[in-house]
């Protein structure tokens, strides 16, 4: 389970991430990632009745709370993150862990670019 601290809250907080973040999109969920502006990392998570009923809805948004509690501890602190479940999340929920796994990762990387390779 996600602490207080670290859930958004404020429709202006998930407005202010979707709309100037970066986004990674894959077939059950998109991510969206932000500098954020309190001092540890935040997740909100948008699950529309597009996904299924209410327990189809429940039973994902239980499941992402579980594996962005995961991913938050390899993160870096200061982000924050929109999770939002696509209607294929309810249909394939073995296809989420590996989705979310890899659009965290590449939004992640698009937040904060290492180093560019230098072409010879």
């Amino acid at each position: 389970m996600l602490p207080r601290s670290a859930r958004l809250h404020e429709s202006a907080d998930f407005r202010r991430v979707t709309r100037s973040g970066v986004r990674a999109g894959r077939p059950t969920l998109v991510v969206h990632a932000a500098s954020g502006t309190a001092p540890g990392s935040r997740v909100g998570f948008v699950v529309s009745k597009a996904v299924g009923g209410a327990v189809v809805r429940n039973r994902v948004k239980r499941r992402l709370r579980h594996l962005v509690a995961a991913q938050l501890v390899g993160s870096p602190t200061g982000l924050d993150v929109v999770v939002r479940a696509l209607p294929a999340a309810g249909t394939s929920p073995v296809r989420v862990e590996t989705d979310l796994a890899s659009a965290w990762r590449q939004a992640r990387n698009r937040l904060s670019p290492g180093p560019t390779p230098v072409s010879p």
